[in-house]
């Protein structure tokens, strides 16, 4: 009987952790998904509880936090090139692993901030750099990079973890620091969803949020042999670029306005607005937008201390339960003749989000919001430097 090891003891030369002599690379596969977590790394077995010696001469790499070392030179040089950094540029990398391409950057950058969550990787990170010469120019951020915030950078260059790959986005393209463009190693699904149109089937709420604000390039695929270790699927190099000019909409408003269009993007608009819930939602919210601008003081206070957020999550049931025991049939009906009438009256009755431009679905949120129709709670604080994956996918 053939047994599968635990443990995968990969030797190669490409990879140089330093110059004097070559390491041996363990290669630890998890079928455990999830966030990077420091305790996952102290595995329980005793043969692996290895002294500081030891630990010199072998490096597990964790698949399930998404580490795969891109180890094609060919590669990692078309990726700084298609990049155009500047001399005087300050690049930002999140998950710089051992060093392969934050070596390179290095070397046509000014300076290089890396994020990388894995003490491992950055004293190993550290000591490469060093052999190079150039550590005045690497600054490193031992830290979750969806919990730090981000210094001054002008580009972004980073073979991202494919877990993050959505959150991260929302970060970059969303958030607070201005930047030249994001050159970023996605897994190739998720690539073809980012780059989707209109009409497309894999066109999503993801490609609307972030074609709201930047433009996505192709670049080119790589293949999964190219990483170490091996991961299952093929990868693709995209490059997001913001937009110089972004249109007049509250950005919180819109993502919560895109999240009930997409809820189920092969329904049509008229049968997501006409369900029950999300009309008493709406309502909901409508009253609650109404009541704080007449007084801003009093917040979300009504009589069950609730407010939806445009979420189709249930969390809110008692909320929503006591809500509708203080609303009349004839309220709600007359609320709902108001949506559908917005809806039929522009020509989105029968329309599906997945069909819909950008610029269409401007246009009927505004058609909403001249109506009193409201998505987000306007008077919950603006967090976009803090995105989350709820916000795009």
């Amino acid at each position: 009987m053939l047994f599968k090891p635990k443990s995968v003891r990969t030797h190669f030369s490409g990879l140089i952790f330093f110059q004097n002599y070559q390491r041996n690379l363990w290669v630890k596969p998890s079928h455990r998904y999830g966030k990077y977590n420091e305790e996952d790394d102290d595995d329980k077995d005793p043969k692996l509880r290895n002294t500081k010696e030891n630990q010199l001469d072998h490096f597990y790499l964790y698949k399930s936090k998404g580490q795969h070392l891109l180890t094609n030179t060919r590669i990692l040089d078309a990726i700084v090139r298609r990049s155009n950094i500047k001399p005087t540029d300050t690049v930002l990398e999140i998950g710089p692993g051992t060093g392969n391409l934050t070596v390179k950057l290095l070397e046509a950058a000014e300076k290089v901030v890396a994020v990388e969550i894995d003490k491992r990787m950055v004293d190993v990170l550290h000591k490469r750099v060093a052999e190079n010469g150039l550590q005045e120019r690497l600054n490193v951020i031992c830290k979750d990079a969806m919990k730090v915030e981000f210094p001054q950078f002008d580009l972004v260059v980073a073979n991202i973890p494919y877990g993050i790959s959505s959150p991260l986005i929302a970060k970059l393209v969303y958030g607070r620091n201005p930047f030249r463009s994001a050159t970023l190693l996605l897994q190739k699904e998720f690539a073809r969803r980012l780059l989707a149109e209109p009409g497309d089937s894999e066109f999503n709420r993801l490609a609307m949020n972030v074609n709201l604000v930047a433009d996505v390039e192709f670049v080119m695929d790589v293949s999964k042999r190219e990483f170490l270790p091996c991961p299952k699927v093929d990868s693709s190099v995209v490059i997001i670029r913001p937009k110089p000019e972004l249109p007049d909409v509250n950005l919180n408003e819109w993502r919560a306005f895109t999240r009930t269009c997409f809820g189920k993007k092969n329904k049509t608009l008229g049968a997501t607005f006409k369900q029950k819930k999300k009309v008493m939602q709406l309502l909901k919210l409508a009253k609650t937008t109404s009541l704080n601008k007449e007084n801003p003081r009093t917040g979300n206070n009504y009589e069950c201390d609730e407010y939806y957020d445009g979420k189709y999550e249930d969390e809110d049931t008692d909320g929503e339960e006591c809500f509708a025991s203080s609303t009349s049939d004839l309220e709600m009906n007359l609320f709902k003749e108001r949506i559908v009438g917005i809806l039929r009256k522009s020509g989105f009755e029968d329309k599906r989000p997945s069909k819909v431009s950008n610029e269409d679905l401007l246009h009927l949120l505004s058609l909403f919001n001249q109506a009193g129709i409201y998505f987000h709670d306007h008077v919950k604080p603006n967090d976009l430097g803090n995105a989350n994956a709820a916000y795009l996918s």
